[in-house]
């Protein structure tokens, strides 16, 4: 073989190598954004438990122990808490009552004051 085809080969394998490299990093790139819809979706499922969750333990607290007990505060401070964290994860905040997500950080920490008896 003359030195012109060895440098010829040499480049046609380099070529190769380069487009299934290429091809393999596209792939990985498609696949790992058809997962980060399911990942954020996941995340705003988390964000809802949590302040519901929070939410039914302020109503239950305030219904066992009364408006002004220290179990009432105390859930009062975890639904804040609960709805701080969604804001700073996902700029949106969960509405239990109204079922609905908020996208303004638009919250009243004397929201339940109506459930007072």
């Amino acid at each position: 073989m003359e030195d012109g085809e060895t440098m010829t080969i040499q480049t046609g394998g380099k070529k190769f190598l380069t487009r299934v490299i290429l091809a393999t990093a596209a792939l990985l790139g498609m696949m790992a954004s058809a997962g980060a819809p399911t990942a954020s979706a996941e995340s705003y499922d988390k964000c809802q438990r949590r302040i519901a969750k929070a939410d039914h333990r302020l109503h239950e607290a305030v219904e066992h122990h009364g408006w002004n007990s220290r179990q009432a505060d105390r859930a009062r401070h975890d639904l804040h808490e609960a709805r701080e964290r969604c804001w700073r994860e996902r700029h949106r905040w969960w509405d239990e009552d109204g079922r609905r997500w908020h996208s303004d950080r638009d919250w009243d920490d004397h929201d339940h004051d109506h459930d007072r008896h």
